[in-house]
């Protein structure tokens, strides 16, 4: 906040985000429900325990290897909400469309966000519709809001990491980001990436069956693994640690990241889930996760060591230990 403007920075998820969050935001709309950041509020209404998430997306471009704008606006929303551990219910849509969008386009999308929403099994009941001028957006954004129920006696947020959890992911990380990426520059690798686009909720529902002692669900979609992990790190006031050679990375994917410069850890997902789990229930938990069609490749991937003022660190391949930190700067904007 030391400058006076908005830098594309600032919408990457990374350090510069968390910062407007906490120092404008949070300081200026501080409730309870708001102050824990994590991906959805959790409201107590009489007898429900109800989910509520809002989201925007800006991808450019509409349409990349693996997905399109409307089906990532579903999933987005679905997945955020399952992270609090909902069963996902309903959606709201709002659509921001430049003068000039092919009509054929927009039905593309709309037709798309319906087949999405069938396979994750909720119902977009209200939305909006703008059209500004040309020039004044690029082609589309889209704005939705998700509300879903969250069962008795589950308790998951971002602060709830507890000292012996057990870390797992449910697969390859960096998929989107690249596969974003080689569309909108045009660059192409002797491995077709696909972006990881999908629904999570039937995941979640699938590992809370085995138990409903999980304390931390996130998406590391903006800023990447590492910065959702130091996210954790500071809600929970713990110090974590991930071993580099459990990560996993798809070949391509990673040869894409060493001619690029790009580091995995810091690249954007949109089908992968973090679980901190208690090690008593971590093992039927994974091997819950590995009978779901998007767990199949889930893997422990980390630890928490100790209470601390919330820091993660890496165990490298050759045997040293280095901090990972948050994002910083602006790795791929208009991602997701």
């Amino acid at each position: 906040m030391k400058e006076d403007k908005i830098l594309l920075s600032h919408g990457s998820g990374g350090k510069l985000s968390y910062n407007l969050v906490k120092e404008l935001f949070l300081a200026n709309f501080n409730n309870v429900y708001l102050k824990k950041l994590d991906d959805g509020a959790l409201l107590n209404i009489g007898s429900l325990n109800l989910a509520y998430s809002t989201d925007s997306y800006t991808v450019d471009p509409l349409f990349f290897n693996g997905g399109n704008i409307g089906e990532l606006a579903v999933y987005g929303t679905v997945n955020d909400l399952a992270m609090c551990g909902a069963t996902p219910l309903y959606l709201s849509c709002s659509f921001i469309i430049e003068e000039g969008m092919p009509l054929s386009l927009l039905k593309k999308i709309v037709l798309s966000m319906k087949e999405a929403s069938a396979i994750a099994r909720v119902d977009i009941v209200t939305g909006d519709t703008k059209v500004v001028n040309k020039g004044a957006a690029d082609k589309m954004f889209i704005n939705t809001t998700g509300i879903g129920i969250v069962e008795e006696g589950v308790n998951i947020s971002g602060s709830n990491a507890q000292l012996g959890d057990i870390i797992i992911i449910n697969g390859p990380i960096g998929n989107h980001g690249i596969a974003v990426l080689s569309e909108r520059e045009g660059l192409k690798f002797e491995t077709v990436i696909k972006s990881d686009t999908a629904p999570l909720s039937s995941l979640v529902e699938d590992m809370l069956e085995i138990s409903k002692d999980i304390h931390v669900l996130r998406d590391p979609t903006r800023g990447g693994l590492s910065t959702i992990l130091n996210e954790i790190a500071l809600s929970s006031n713990v110090e974590i640690e991930i071993d580099e050679d459990k990560i996993p990375v798809q070949e391509g994917v990673r040869a894409a990241c060493e001619i690029l410069g790009y580091d995995p850890l810091y690249l954007a997902n949109e089908g992968k889930l973090v679980a901190f789990v208690s090690l008593e229930v971590a093992p039927e938990v994974l091997k819950k996760m590995r009978k779901n069609k998007y767990g199949k490749k889930s893997k422990i991937i980390g630890r928490v060591i100790k209470k601390s003022e919330g820091k993660v660190y890496l165990c490298t391949t050759i045997g040293g230990k280095r901090i990972v930190d948050m994002l910083s700067g602006e790795q791929l904007p208009r991602i997701c």
